[in-house]
């Protein structure tokens, strides 16, 4: 009698994950749900999450276990992140979170249950060809999160199903509705996974002590006070808290050695657009550098349209990325995600930013 795959999927309460485990039992695999544990902390709604993840077991007669990676997930992901924040960048914890714990960590307890693959609600697809995995954008471009996937190897590809990748975020909802899934209708999770409902600031003023300073112009006018350079970023507009005549102030700049905010008015300030961005800790899912000077296409945030691009002065960890025209609010510790069409083809982390024109 010929042994039903299985597949372990990570059920994290959500409807996205629910629907991906029901279509893989739909299609004759042996599904096994875990769910992970990767904060711990009082206001963390993690239980809440729980429950419904158990009763989406339930629902679906599939096994389910809880298994606790709050210490990986602290060591691999929330060190780096506050750790980047005290450098003054602004780092994205949830790509790490899937190149080190979703699809290693998990990957590896999941291969120890006996699965042949691991799933995820993530909208993105797979495509082998020849023995090389191609990560690609989901059918649904308003959902697609090959940003967060960037990071992947063939290795951690090769041993990834992604049930949504032809999905609709439209039809997921109806689907869940239409079989009764018990979270069918629940919001989405927005933000970083570990701060919930509560204020960014209210929550890293735990691990970051406040350290007031000057905010100034770039001719170095002093304009206000910040309460710290780790609550802000570049492009931000809100909260700075200056008045005055003009057009809004905008974040340009932390200069974290004088602990100061550089500011400038205008969203078309000339100092908020940069068409040349040097990017380290590249990594590319083909495990090959791409071609120098070809044309891509490439985002520096996730809710950006990606944007025609070159590849130049490629080296082992580190790369410099032209864009056709200024990309705005580029922040450092961000990553830049680079596209060959709907393939997404790899990145890096933005170190630094400029133009050309400063360049020549």
């Amino acid at each position: 009698m010929h042994k039903k795959k299985r597949i372990v999927v990570g059920l994290s309460g959500g409807v996205d994950s629910a629907v991906a485990a029901w279509l893989l039992k739909e299609e004759g695999y042996e599904v096994l749900g875990v769910f992970m544990k990767n904060w711990d902390d009082q206001l963390c709604p993690y239980r809440e999450d729980l429950v419904d993840a158990v009763a989406v077991a339930e629902l679906l007669n599939i096994d389910i276990e809880v298994v606790d990676f709050s210490k990986e997930y602290q060591s691999k992901v929330f060190n780096n992140f506050l750790e980047e924040y005290k450098c003054g960048r602004t780092p994205n914890p949830d790509i790490l979170c899937n190149a080190e714990i979703k699809f290693k960590v998990f990957l590896e307890y999941a291969m120890k249950l006996g699965g042949e693959s691991i799933a995820t609600g993530h909208y993105a697809q797979i495509d082998e060809q020849n023995n090389c995995y191609r990560l690609l954008q989901a059918e649904d471009g308003t959902k697609d999160q090959s940003y967060f996937l960037y990071r992947l190897s063939q290795k951690q590809l090769a041993k990834a199903v992604f049930p949504l990748g032809k999905i609709y975020k439209r039809d997921v909802r109806k689907l869940a509705k239409k079989i009764g899934l018990p979270n069918h209708d629940k919001k989405d999770s927005t933000g970083i996974c570990f701060i919930g409902e509560r204020s960014f600031r209210e929550f890293i003023r735990h691990y970051i002590p406040e350290n007031p300073g000057d905010i100034c112009t770039m001719e170095g006018k002093l304009v206000g006070n910040h309460q710290g350079l780790v609550y802000y970023t570049i492009g931000q507009r809100q909260g700075l808290g200056i008045g005055g005549p003009g057009e809004p102030w905008y974040v340009v700049k932390k200069d974290v050695d004088n602990n100061r905010l550089v500011v400038a008015q205008g969203h078309n300030h000339t100092e908020l657009h940069s068409d040349v961005i040097f990017v380290k800790h590249a990594s590319w899912i083909s495990g090959i550098n791409p071609k120098a000077h070809w044309v891509f296409n490439a985002k520096t945030r996730y809710r950006q349209n990606s944007a025609p691009c070159t590849i130049e002065k490629l080296e082992h960890e580190s790369f410099e990325i032209r864009f056709a025209e200024p990309q705005w609010g580029v922040a450092p510790g961000q990553s830049v995600v680079v596209y060959e069409s709907n393939e997404c083809i790899g990145g890096g982390i933005i170190d630094s930013s400029t133009t050309l024109s400063k360049i020549i």
